[in-house]
Order: C-alpha cells, then structure tokens, then sequence
C-alpha cells in the first residue's frame, strides 16, 4: 500500500472514529433529556488543540462541513418561513423583541468593554448573549411536547425577530472584527438590509419566485437542487462581504409550500450531520488550557442573561394564565447555541480578539445549553410550587392552545 492509500485510508477510520463518536454522545444526549450540543463542543475541545489527542488526517474535511453546517442551520430556518410569516411576527411582537436586544445584548456589550477588547470585542459577544439557540428551542419543544403549549407561538416570534435582528448584525460584525471599522460595518448593514427589505418584497408580491424552477417531480433533484442553490448564494456573499449565513437564510425564505416543506424533509438530516460537525468543528479550534481562566467571566454571563431571558419570557407570555408558561418560556429562550457559536467562528478570523474569545464564547454556550433543559424540566413543579397549585391542575390550564407551523 502507497502513501497516498494509506493517508486515504487514515482519514476515512478518523472520520468514521469521530462520526461514530458523535453517534454515540448524540444517543447520551438524549437518554439524560438534554441537547446534543455541548456533547458535540466537549468533543472538539478532546480531540483538538491542547486536548487528549489532535485530529490530523481530517481537520480540512472538517472545516469544510462546518461551513456547510452553517449554511444549512440557516437554510432550513428560512425554509420555516415566508416573508409574510416574518412581517406578521415584527408587528405582534416588536416591543419584546426590543426588550429582547435591550436586556440580552447590553450585558454581553459591557463585558467585551470591560475586558478591554474594545468595539469589535463588545459588538461580538453582545451577539453571543443575545441570540437563543432556535435548534436547542426546537429540540425542547418535540422532547417536552410543549408545540400546543400557549406561550410555545409567542416564543417562536421573539425567536423570528431574533433572525431577523442577525440579517444586518452579521455584517456589520465581519467587517468590524475584520478591522474595517464602524463606518464600512454600517454600510455593510444598510447593504444587508436592502437585500433583506428586497427579498421580502419578492415574498409578498410572488410567493413562488423559486417554486417554479426548482420543481417537484424528483426529490433528489430538489435536493441537490436547493443546497446548490444555497451554497453558491453563501459563497458569493462571503466573497463580496455579506454573511453567507444571512443568504442561505434569504435563499430559504424565497421557498414556500410544498416545496419547501420537501426541502426541509430531505434536508433535515443532513442538517443534523453538518451542525454535528460545525459545533465539533468549534471545539477543535478552542484549546481547552483557557478555560478555566474564562470560566468566572461565562459563569457570571450565564447567571444574568439567563435571567434577563426569563424577563422576555414573562414579557412574551405575560398574557397567558399562571406563572408555568412564562416559566418555560424563559426556560426555552435561555440556552445559547448555533447563532452564538457562528458568531465565534467569525470572530475567530480576528486578528483584533484574542484566543480567549472563542474560549468564553464556548464555555459560554456549555453552561447555557446544559441549563436550559434542566430549567425546562422544573419549570412545571416550580410553578405549582410558587402558585400553590397542585401541578396536574397547572397543566391541564396550560395545556390548551392550538399548534404553530414552526418548529424553531
């Protein structure tokens, strides 16, 4: 056997050693009740740089996969969606969603400028407090069975305004971190914006723009078609400076009925591949040794954003009966993930944010999406608790309410 089977070889029992890992962590996950998400960080921190062992032979194929993880997350958060779906939640719930940016996103600002890592540091970790995890979200809601639950649609709204909010966010920040300054990140937004602004135009007038090309006689078609359609889309905007994330999620917006309902069955486990990966992907690029010296500043993080997410979900569900709905409202919104992850991965190409950064913003995320479940699970018998009800008649008040069309 030549060098060259025996690299090939190596780099298919890396891959299928990490592959059958994830595996394994994803079933851990969900015999214990809790997203996958940290098991997928833990991963990468073991097996990187400063770690119990490097992945040699297949850290270029998974640099890749996360790129694609990224523009898959976003895609099929599009795909819940139609332009009219979003214009609809922006005028439900637009003063939550203020007070959503206003208390998550003030505590992750002053860090960055209390820690000393200026602009691009307060401009970057104000997007990690800020964004809830709608995968996390997602997951809780199928494992808890709480879609039917009354305040399940008006946390699906602050997490609408939330990606909405990350559509001019995310290029300001890439020109920001990237030393372009506050100017050039400006016009970055109002490009952002325009493209956003034109590409619900195009959703109201004709709900079929893409419909039509894209088709319905041959699934696999589809398939490749969209993810085509998505990744060309993702690197043309990366190329001129735009988030590809933001595009991807642009690209899913522009599909509607049966098509993107197709879309999003074919693409769901490839979704859940890619974001494996992206999350791993973090993990491997964090060295674990800096941990510890962030842990204090993500803890401290945690506790109060955690709270002011409670807040919004008092806010979000304030209408509802009891306290159990605000309480697992809060609950839900607490956990950080993909969207904060993605956000460190920008930052990581800084030359402007040290290392630490993707230290924090992952420790970060660990302690968010272990907590977050655990809050869900006793939010019910808390809720008895504080109100003095007996729990079964808690929730069989809060268990009418009508289904939503999204699942993040």
């Amino acid at each position: 056997m030549d060098a060259h089977q025996t690299d090939a070889a190596l780099r298919l029992v890396e891959l299928g050693a990490v592959l059958l890992g994830l595996g394994i962590l994803t079933r851990l996950a969900s015999r214990i009740g809790i997203s996958a998400v940290p098991f997928y960080l833990l991963a990468g921190l073991a097996f990187g740089d400063g770690g119990i062992t490097q992945l040699d032979s297949t850290g270029g194929f998974i640099d890749v996969a996360a790129e694609v993880g990224a523009v898959l997350l976003l895609l099929l958060l599009g795909l819940e969606y139609s332009a009219r779906d979003l214009i609809w939640t922006g005028r439900t719930h637009w003063r939550t969603g203020l007070a959503d940016i206003v208390l998550n996103a003030l505590p992750g600002a002053a860090a960055g400028l209390l820690l000393g890592w200026g602009l691009p540091g307060a401009l970057a970790l104000a997007g990690v407090t800020y964004v809830s995890s709608s995968g996390i979200v997602s997951q809780l809601l199928r494992d808890m069975r709480w879609r039917r639950n009354p305040e399940t649609a008006p946390v699906v709204g602050i997490l609408v305004i939330e990606d909405l909010v990350m559509a001019p966010y995310l290029p300001i920040l890439v020109v920001v971190v990237g030393g372009g300054g506050l100017l050039a990140g400006l016009l970055g937004a109002g490009i952002g914006l325009l493209v956003v602004a034109i590409v619900i135009g195009i959703g109201l007038r004709n709900r079929n723009v893409l419909d039509r090309f894209i088709g319905l006689r041959d699934p696999v078609a589809l398939l490749l078609t969209v993810l085509g359609i998505a990744v060309l889309a993702a690197g043309f905007a990366d190329s001129v400076g735009f988030s590809g994330a933001v595009a991807a999620f642009l690209v899913g917006l522009l599909l509607t009925g049966q098509v993107a309902e197709t879309a999003r069955t074919r693409l769901d486990p490839l979704r859940d591949l890619f974001a494996a990966l992206f999350f791993v992907a973090i993990g491997l690029s964090t060295d674990p040794a800096e941990i510890p010296g962030v842990l204090p500043i993500a803890l401290a993080l945690a506790v109060v954003t955690i709270a002011t997410k409670h807040v919004v979900g008092w806010l979000a569900a304030r209408h509802r009966p009891g306290v159990i709905g605000p309480l697992r409202a809060g609950a839900l919104l607490s956990a950080r993930g993909e969207f904060s992850v993605l956000v460190a991965g920008i930052a990581a190409t800084s030359t402007l944010l040290p290392s630490s950064f993707q230290a924090l913003v992952t420790t970060y995320v660990l302690i968010t999406a272990i907590v977050a479940p655990i809050l869900a699970r006793i939010a019910v018998p808390l809720g008895s608790r504080i109100t003095r009800v007996p729990v079964a008649g808690q929730v069989e008040q809060l268990a009418g309410g009508s289904d939503i069309n999204h699942s993040e």
